[in-house]
């Protein structure tokens, strides 16, 4: 798939005139901001903690209401929103790594394209793993105890966002059976509290929203975090999990898990793609300007408020959210792959899974 450009318009329409801003009123109107999951995920989390902070931003104030319509990974959703045409600015689209991954892989079931759409709002966010309490007892900081052990995890599928934990697990050496099929990371994550799973991850919204209640309790014991990038590229501890260990620490521990080569650099790639430019708000194909930028104003102010930073820590974590031209360049980030990490997770999946791209 050919990536175009996406910060011209963006940025053009973030520099409109104020009085071109104004003409642009929701008094009255309910935006739709649908998600492509279900209601118990991160992505959930993320939308339903930006809706009232968007509503007091936007002009008119209108009500902003979250819609769930999970399927096929968020691939149902996304085609959905392809087919969608600009209707006085009252559809917004979330997506997720689990929508970017289906399409950078050529997915055959893809519909959608990201270059027709418009990005208004990005933000990153981070991922954690973790494993039920009896396992949790073996892990000392490796993999190395957990090599022989059978685990189960709820999985929507492979060539989703589930592929940054499930490469991981493998490099690790660990047997981590997927069951595919479930409709968002929270349906996982109620899996793995019924028994019915014994290891899970959950991105940094979801984790916080309700994981972290499992590890307080002692159901849950937390075994790493996909990690995060600092200026120069390299992956560190996630800011809003700094005392738990990045899975570039486990494998360095871990015998036989190597930090460079063709698998390391195929995961990290993906991690890139998937994480640090985890969740995006899109306007449809064919809207005027003037609304773009309102809605860019509207999440710059967000982004703000003077108490967003610890009202944000809370919900969905210490994360940089991007608006105009930063929102097109992390769009535009976060749906590029090189072809030798596209090359290497197609023949993984192949013979990993039986999924056949092709």
């Amino acid at each position: 798939m050919t990536i175009k450009y996406f910060a011209a318009t963006a940025a053009s329409a973030a520099c409109l005139a104020a009085p071109a801003l104004a003409e642009v009123d929701f008094a009255g109107k309910t935006i739709e901001w649908v998600i492509p999951f279900s209601e118990t995920g991160g992505s959930a989390k993320w939308a339903n903690f930006f809706a009232p902070l968007l509503s007091e931003e936007l002009p008119g104030n209108p009500t902003v209401v979250v819609k769930f319509m999970p399927g096929a990974g968020s691939t149902k959703g996304a085609n959905w929103f392809q087919e969608q045409e600009h209707d006085e600015g009252t559809v917004l689209f979330g997506t997720s790594g689990s929508t970017q991954f289906p399409y950078l892989l050529d997915d055959p079931r893809v519909r959608y394209e990201y270059s027709d759409w418009n990005p208004v709002m990005a933000s990153g966010t981070g991922g954690v793993a973790y494993l039920n309490p009896t396992d949790g007892e073996k892990f000392d900081g490796t993999a190395n105890n957990l090599k022989d052990v059978n685990f189960i995890y709820g999985s929507q599928g492979a060539t989703r966002l589930d592929l940054v934990p499930l490469l991981a697990w493998e490099m690790l050496g660990m047997n981590v059976e997927p069951v595919f099929g479930i409709k968002g990371r929270g349906d996982g994550r109620l899996m793995f509290e019924r028994g019915e799973a014994t290891i899970d991850y959950q991105t940094s919204s979801s984790y916080l929203g309700a994981s972290a209640d499992l590890v307080e309790k002692g159901q849950a014991v937390p075994m790493m975090t996909w990690g995060a990038l600092d200026e120069d590229g390299n992956i560190v501890r996630d800011p809003t999990f700094p005392d738990i260990a990045t899975f570039k620490e486990v494998c360095e521990a871990t015998e036989g898990c190597a930090t460079e080569g063709e698998a390391w650099d195929a995961w990290k790639a993906f991690f890139i793609a998937g994480f640090p430019v985890q969740k995006i708000a899109f306007l449809p194909a064919g809207t005027p300007d003037d609304v773009i930028a309102t809605y860019t104003a509207a999440f710059d102010a967000v982004r703000n408020r003077e108490d967003f930073a610890q009202i944000a820590e809370k919900r969905v974590g210490k994360y940089p959210v991007f608006v105009g031209e930063g929102a097109a360049k992390a769009t535009e980030r976060g749906t590029t792959v090189s072809a030798e990490a596209k090359a290497f997770v197609t023949n993984w999946l192949q013979e990993a899974y039986g999924v056949s791209l092709k």
